[in-house]
């Protein structure tokens, strides 16, 4: 695959986020370097508190009070509709009521607990009028019509989703209720926050539809938060593994996902069934990802890593290319790696099985 030559909308750089906690500082987010294309689709996977929540919310800056964004920038540029640069800044510089503004209006976040983001006292209509009247969008006839579009977009009832209260919906429509009011605003980029996590398999078959066709006709960048490997296969076009904090490889969803370099995203595919895989060969990565606080010494994924040797101890790698200049991964043993670990009689399964060639 040649690589994206589209503009870039988000541009990361060394991009570190702590909490504060009684023990010492908690290093959620070490020293990013990420960029996010126009009309891109970027999955972050890995386990849970690796870090990649972390990102989303310091991207829109809704981190909680404890936490505090130490150094690095996050350069956000708007295209308009010739793909010239519209407006250009950075978002950590941006005040209060700058930052109110770019919320929804530049990008948009869907949180993972769809129920927790609304107002349980509010119909979804009178939710969708505080968002637009916040940013002095259409108010009256003019967003319930645009408010309709939206719902039949995500597949959704208008009459019935526009008067209702979000109790009254069920997780997948209110997911997709919020899919529509993160782009009531038009906004370029959209980040998603598990937004499949606690629903069923055929509600996550229909929101993984909706997200993809939403891409094709609107051409958002999207930013999708997920451990599910599968999920991440079928949407993304390139795939960041976060470990620890930090990306440890990247690059598009075909080269990751048929030639892993990285021992951590290689143990991540491991421990996904297929079909076409033998039970023995599943397994799960052995041991626990680390203290954020007190941190290994070296390569943070050495205690769990099969490859590791005293160089990985002692020295924390840096993404450099691999098998291509566009395929990153942070490892001193790449080279070895899916030689070594991935069973030759059961290769990862290819993402073009559950979707097509772009």
């Amino acid at each position: 695959m040649t690589p994206n030559p589209a503009p870039v909308t988000l541009s990361i750089r060394n991009l570190t986020i702590e909490y504060q906690a009684k023990r010492g500082k908690v290093q959620a987010v070490r020293q990013i370097n990420l960029d996010v294309r126009r009309s891109e689709a970027l999955a972050l996977i890995g386990e849970s508190g690796s870090g990649k929540t972390t990102i989303g919310l310091g991207i829109v800056r809704l981190l909680v009070s404890t936490a505090q964004i130490t150094s690095g920038e996050m350069i956000f540029r708007r295209f308009d509709a010739n793909g010239k640069v519209e407006k250009e800044f950075d978002i950590r510089k941006l005040s209060p009521e700058q930052m109110r503004s770019f919320r929804w209006k530049d990008c948009a976040m869907v949180f993972q607990a769809a129920l927790n983001a609304f107002n349980p006292v509010l119909k979804i209509r009178d939710q969708f009028a505080d968002t637009a009247r916040a940013h002095g969008y259409l108010q009256g006839a003019a967003l319930k019509k645009r408010a309709y579009e939206l719902f039949g977009l995500v597949r959704l009832d208008p009459e019935r989703v526009w008067n209702s209260y979000p109790h009254e919906l069920s997780g997948g429509m209110r997911q997709r209720v919020l899919i529509a009011l993160g782009l009531l605003l038009d906004a370029p980029m959209l980040i998603l926050d598990e937004p499949t996590t606690a629903l069923d398999i055929l509600t996550q078959r229909n929101i993984m539809d909706v997200l993809k066709d939403l891409r094709d006709r609107l051409r958002f960048s999207l930013v999708f938060i997920s451990h599910d490997l599968s999920l991440a296969a079928e949407l993304a076009d390139r795939i960041a593994t976060v470990y620890a904090g930090r990306i440890v490889e990247i690059g598009n969803v075909y080269d990751t996902f048929q030639n892993p370099q990285h021992p951590y995203t290689i143990g991540l595919m491991k421990a996904v069934p297929t079909l076409t895989a033998h039970r023995d060969n599943v397994s799960s990565i052995p041991g626990s990802p680390p203290d954020l606080i007190d941190m290994p010494t070296g390569c943070k994924f050495h205690p769990r890593c099969p490859l590791a040797v005293e160089k990985c101890r002692k020295e924390e790698p840096t993404l450099v290319p691999t098998t291509s200049p566009e395929h990153l991964a942070a490892c001193w043993r790449w080279m070895e790696a899916k030689q070594t670990l991935m069973p030759a009689s059961a290769p990862s399964d290819s993402p073009e099985t559950s979707r097509s060639q772009p």
